[in-house]
């Protein structure tokens, strides 16, 4: 093997970090308030502790009049009472429907009926009798809909909206709930009113409606086999532990039979404020927040948590093997049970995850399996939950594979590792890697405080977060190979997902849930008092692009520069004006670049050099452009540059790596004609452009393996001659400009000829595609007109009115008030290139049995816009508040500007929106809805198993026809 340059540089640059100590001090500020904060610590975390135990984390980020907020309880699924699994899961959906305050147009009416509902429960939880049970749920959703006229749904989100909140969300796991929100920095104080009210109390409202939006949510889980897959493995791996014993999801019958009683109790037990944390990270004075957090959530009174009993696991001694089955494509996972979070040994198989499979595709998965396509895929990784982990490896095999011969490619590779038979370098490789990917997660509000949220949920110190990296740095490759001979043992599960029927999937009946009335027009009290708080307007800033990109020319090449002023991350992008509707080879030869070496360097040598620098780079095809991009330290894009260039002007062609290619990509082919997503996407394209378009125009067999290699190759050298611009974001472009002069050749090809594909418009007709699964899915496409730049402020605010978001038209009615589907939503797409239509999709994803109940209901809609003033106003307004704190900066400052060219402007555009939102009426936009949308014909997609349909329905959707996957997918 040849000897290839060092990493010294890149390792000389960040031991900085090893060499400084992080260390926790403590201070008490000028108003009263101690916090922890961690010496060195570059983002300037504070965390204070309420006398209630609350914990704040506080982080500034000035990118955008911004703040993002979570609040992460200390409590998840493996809390879950073990007669009703899924109730955390439950009582976060359950979190959103308000308070006695929040939503009840009248709580003294509506609490009794509540309690009536609760006690109903108890005894339908109780009964055995079937008959009896149905009576029960019959009387159950006769008093929730006396309950509901006092039931105003969705508030909690129509105050958070009015906000100009955005990311309004929450996720339930193992040992956390977390909820989500990005806030304008202006409106701090009535997030806090908000989220204070609805931390005070649980109110289980419109229950038996939401119930089954959860359950339609287990279904989808169930169509899922990545959850099918983990749900085997983790039973397996924790025979004893929550983490295996109880899914987050929940069984069915304890989601079809739910206790009330049970979930107030958990949220009474867990939901106290030494149980979750604030974690603020934005545009914030940290002595006023605090002040504020502490005003309204150190109200709440301190309570003593439930007492656990800890479970412990006997040890895995042989070797346990499960099968499941699914339409999809075979696959193989392995895993082993590991340490907790922020252990040593966690540490120790994070890092034989990575020496096997990593970010610069240097592991010995990446060079040994997919490098060498002996598999179509395979990866290695860990997972440490708070309570043990989980070490994962997994592979999809090829055709004329078989599982056990895939497995073995796995083993082998462990094997490697027990005899030490890696690269020296790669270690301090790895370490070097997860510091920049720090660095790059750390530099945003989100990725920050991200990062905050799992050190509180995993009960470690940012102090420990921090010197993590330290810890890495001492691991060497004695370590390693000791580690992974005491941890690799016949311990280990395998999980084989064979390709199939499920037999183990749950279908049930439509209980036949009653519409609730959704009391539109109504507002509690509460809010009202929201939308009267008034608050300092964030008035929108627009980017001067001319300003802020500076311009000039690389050997006749135009050069655009953006400073980084956050770290030394620097990025070169070379970006060509042409993609695949000018060359469909052009993706090909890009792909068959990434197995092929030069005359100094093979592929793998190419990739461990790259990785050892700290260099990724990427080559992304799309219809109109292809740029090459690359992305590391500053201090060693030249040599990074220099790396590129020497590998596309001389990348040596191979047949048999071609062919291999080209086997590769037919089985690949073959794998996605067997997904359900994929298939879905194919079809939806499908009803939208028929049998021919970009997605169908593939290269055929015969093409393919006509190609010879010196072609691709010779695309590649081509490219170095061919035109394009060059982006650098980074620091110093003047020295930038001198090394990138090594990578510019003088331009000798002409931009191909761009291939034209027609956009038809819609006739009315209903496709389907049979597949096994519990849910169904459909799509329904529109062709608007041609784009128009002075309608983006209506369809922005058309989306949030009707189309999307929780507190949308389209979602109150489908999910909330009918409960007929657990996704449902409408989409104005306006185009990004001038001359071309915009598009129109509705989406419904739902049991086969509600189908036909949720397309009328969805077509119900369609007919005429519904007229709601007040929430009309409420989505105006929280379209301008979203645009006034959004800020374009960093990469995205060059790009968004890129972008805007495609529609023949040169200029921020959210300048126009906002004008255009700030004087539009409810008027207006019916206007628009009638003139622009209402007319238009709609073409369907759906996806589903055939006999659960109802045949009639479809064909009354419009002219049906079933079509084959060959026809969707183009092959």
């Amino acid at each position: 093997m040849k000897k290839i340059a060092t990493y010294l540089t890149l390792t000389a640059a960040l031991t900085m970090t090893n060499a400084q100590k992080f260390e926790t001090i403590k201070i008490t500020d000028n108003t009263g308030y101690s916090y922890e904060t961690v010496q060195n610590d570059p983002n300037g975390v504070r965390i204070y502790t309420l006398k209630n135990g609350l914990e704040v984390y506080l982080a500034q980020n000035f990118d955008a009049p911004k703040i993002q907020t979570y609040i992460p309880v200390k409590t998840g699924s493996n809390n879950d009472p073990s007669d009703n699994t899924g109730l955390a899961h439950y009582l976060e959906h359950m979190m959103f429907k308000g308070t006695s305050k929040l939503a009840s147009s009248d709580w003294a009416k509506e609490k009794p009926l509540l309690d009536q509902i609760s006690n109903l429960y108890e005894q339908h939880k109780a009964e055995q009798n079937p008959e009896k049970k149905k009576a029960l749920y019959k009387k159950i959703d006769e008093v929730s809909q006396e309950a509901s006229k006092f039931a105003i749904a969705n508030e909690y989100d129509k105050a958070i909206s009015s906000l100009g909140a955005s990311g309004t969300n929450a996720h339930t796991w193992l040992d956390e709930t977390v909820y989500k929100n990005i806030i304008p920095s202006n409106e701090l104080d009535k997030w806090l009113k908000v989220e204070k009210e609805r931390f005070s109390e649980l109110t289980l409202r419109l229950f038996h409606t939401e119930l089954e939006a959860v359950y339609e949510e287990y279904n989808r889980a169930q169509d899922n086999d990545g959850r099918l897959v983990n749900y085997e493995l983790m039973d397996a791996l924790f025979p004893k532990h929550p983490n295996g014993q109880q899914t987050t999801i929940g069984k069915s019958e304890h989601l079809k039979n739910p206790s009330m009683v049970a979930i107030h109790k958990y949220f009474d037990e867990y939901y106290v404020p030494n149980n979750y944390a604030m974690v603020l990270v934005g545009d914030l004075d940290f002595d006023k927040t605090i002040k504020a957090v502490d005003q309204y959530f150190g109200t709440f009174q301190y309570k003593e948590l439930p007492k656990k009993t800890k479970i412990v696991e006997n040890p895995m001694t042989k070797i346990v093997e499960r099968t499941v089955k699914s339409p999809s494509a075979p696959r193989l996972q392995l895993a082993w049970r590991s340490a907790s979070n922020g252990t040593g040994n966690a540490r120790l198989a994070d890092m034989v995850a990575n020496i096997l499979s990593n970010s610069g595709d240097s592991g010995l998965i990446d060079l040994n399996i997919n490098q060498s396509q002996k598999a179509l895929r395979a990866m290695a990784y860990e997972s440490p939950f708070k309570n043990y982990g989980n070490f994962s490896m997994v592979i999809m095999p090829k055709n004329d594979q078989t599982l056990e011969e895939a497995k073995q490619l796995l083993l082998d590779q462990i094997d490697l590792v027990k005899k030490g038979e890696f690269p020296d370098y790669l270690i301090p490789a790895i370490v070097n890697d997860m510091k920049i990917q720090r660095m790059k997660s750390y530099e945003t509000a989100d990725g920050l405080a991200t990062n905050l949220y799992s050190v509180y949920i995993n009960d470690i110190t940012w102090e420990q977060e921090l010197n993590e990296i330290n810890e890495y740095s001492k691991i060497t490759k004695e370590d390693v190979v000791k580690f992974a001979n005491e941890f690799f043992k016949d311990n280990y599960v395998v999980i084989k997902k064979e390709k199939g029927v499920n037999d183990k999937l749950v279908r049930v009946e439509n209980p036949g849930i009653t519409p609730i009335k959704l009391n539109k027009e109504s507002q509690s009290p509460f809010l009202k008092s929201i939308l009267a708080q008034k608050s300092t307007d964030v008035l929108p800033e627009f980017v001067d692009y001319r300003k802020v990109i500076t311009t000039d020319t690389i050997k006749g090449k135009k050069a655009s520069f953006v400073k980084n002023k956050y770290n030394d991350i620097a990025q070169a992008h070379f970006i060509y004006p042409f993609g695949s509707d000018h060359d469909k080879e052009l993706g090909l030869a890009t792909q068959v670049l990434q197995y092929l070496g030069t005359k100094q360097h093979s592929a793998e040598e190419l990739k461990k050099e790259f990785f050892k620098l700290g260099i990724s780079n990427d080559f992304r095809t799309s219809n109109d452009q292809l740029i090459i991009s690359l992305s590391g330290l500053e201090e060693n894009m030249p040599k990074g540059i220099e790396l590129l260039k020497n590998w596309m002007a001389n990348a040596k062609p191979d047949q048999k790596i071609y062919d291999q290619n080209v086997r590769t990509i037919l089985e690949s082919r073959e794998v996605g004609k067997k997904d359900k997503g994929r298939i879905m996407a194919a079809l939806s394209n499908y009803a939208k452009y028929g049998k021919f378009s970009r997605f169908t125009d593939v290269l055929s067999v015969e093409t393919l393996k006509g190609i010879k290699s010196e072609k691709m190759t010779a695309k590649i050298q081509n490219l170095l001659h061919m035109p394009y611009q060059i982006f650098f974001y980074g620091k110093d472009f003047k020295n930038f400009k001198k090394y990138a002069e090594t990578f510019v050749e003088k331009e000798t090809q002409k931009v191909p000829e761009k291939k034209i594909y027609p956009e038809p418009g819609m006739e009315g007709k209903v496709y389907f595609t049979n597949y096994d699964m519990v849910q169904t899915e459909m799509s329904k496409i529109a062709k608007g007109k041609m784009v128009n730049l002075k309608n983006f402020g209506k369809i922005n605010v058309f989306n949030e009115y009707f189309g999307r978001g929780l507190s949308s038209i389209v979602f109150q009615e489908i999910r909330e008030s009918k409960s007929l589907a657990y996704s449902a939503y409408v989409s104005y797409s306006a185009n990004g290139e001038l001359n071309h239509p915009d598009y129109i999709t509705t989406y419904i994803g739902t049991q086969a049995n509600k189908l036909p109940l949720a397309v009328n209901a969805m077509d119900e809609l369609m007919a005429n816009l519904p007229q709601v003033p007040a929430q009309f106003e409420n989505a105006r307004n929280a379209a301008l508040k979203q645009i006034g704190a959004g800020r374009i900066n960093r990469t995205n400052i060059f790009f968004s500007r890129l972008n805007l060219q495609k529609l023949g402007i040169d200029y921020d555009l959210r300048k126009d929106i906002y004008a255009e939102i700030e004087k539009l009426t409810l008027k207006d936009l019916t206007e628009f809805y009638n003139q622009e949308m209402k007319p238009l014909k709609y073409n369907t997609a759906i996806i589903g198993k055939k006999e659960n349909l109802d045949m009639e329905a479809m064909q009354k959707m419009g002219t049906f026809q079933e079509v084959s996957l060959e026809e969707i997918f183009g092959y």
